[in-house]
């Protein structure tokens, strides 16, 4: 019996990204169609648990123009969509998506802020396109030639790194006022004092 992999989906207006999660993928094979079925197969794990699954995308992809690209965690696709406009939703039928599909918040961009790709950092990564594949996407064995994705760190944002983290000012010994935060430690020991 086949299990599914954890898949991960955003989008801008002109493409779709999928992100299947899988460490130590064997046999990875990917599979597109321009009227908008994607298709995933390969084994992982000590027990080489066989993956697979078959998405009915919202609307037709551009096969040449989609790109591929295995990794060690994951197999990361942009496909290109065929008319540039915001889907609905990932798949083509009604109801929930499956319990497997969720949304990346990592590489999501609402609608009103889509600037197109060019916004996602692909920390340069390798990519294939399925065209050049003859449209088939057979992934099985190139893992190690396209280089590894090397985690999805490198997608996490970076705004925070090599900035050192900012405290507040350290406050003045009686700047509280006893009615505000509870007596200072000063005003305490004067009214101790005084009794």
């Amino acid at each position: 019996m086949s299990r599914h992999p954890e898949v991960k989906w955003a989008q801008r207006a002109d493409k779709v990204f999928i992100t299947v999660q899988l460490s130590d993928s064997k046999d990875a094979k990917v599979n597109l169609e321009p009227e908008g079925v994607f298709s995933f197969s390969g084994t992982a794990g000590t027990g080489n648990t066989h993956y697979e699954l078959k998405l009915d995308l919202y609307d037709k992809v551009v096969v040449e123009e989609s790109k591929i690209n295995v990794g060690v965690r994951s197999i990361f696709c942009i496909l290109e969509k065929a008319e540039k406009v915001w889907w609905k939703k990932l798949l083509r039928r009604d109801g929930k998506a499956p319990h497997y599909v969720k949304v990346d918040w990592d590489k999501w961009v609402d609608e009103d802020e889509d600037k197109g790709a060019g916004d996602l950092d692909l920390g340069g990564m390798d990519f294939s396109n399925f065209g050049g594949m003859g449209g088939m996407g057979d992934m099985g064995g190139m893992g190690d030639m396209m280089g590894g994705m090397g985690g999805m760190g490198e997608f996490e944002d970076s705004d925070d790194e090599g900035q050192e983290e900012t405290k507040p000012a350290d406050k003045v010994e009686g700047d509280a006022k006893p009615d505000e935060h509870g007596a200072g430690t000063s005003e305490k020991k004067e009214a101790e004092a005084s009794t």
